[in-house]
């Protein structure tokens, strides 16, 4: 479950390191806070999609097994709990 989740903030500071790394190519500093502040909105927006995107994908290319969970159920007067197959 940690992997995932720093997996997702590493895919959302892509566009902020894309960014810092374009700014050190072109010979400006990264630290700059002049040269970061028209840029925000983008950069998180593109984070969020880039975040997204790569949840939808997850989604639609995830491993689906047949067995899964069995909810609860009254068998024969008694109460089955739910389990995983």
């Amino acid at each position: 479950m940690l992997r995932l989740v720093l997996q997702e903030i590493l895919l959302f500071s892509l566009p902020f390191l894309a960014f810092a790394a374009w700014l050190l190519l072109a010979r400006r500093s990264p630290l700059d806070h002049a040269e970061w502040k028209p840029q925000w909105t983008r950069l998180v927006l593109a984070g969020l999609f880039i975040v997204i995107a790569s949840l939808v994908m997850t989604g639609l290319t995830g491993e689906r097994t047949q067995d899964g969970y069995e909810l609860p159920r009254f068998e024969n007067g008694r109460l089955v709990p739910g389990h995983f197959r």
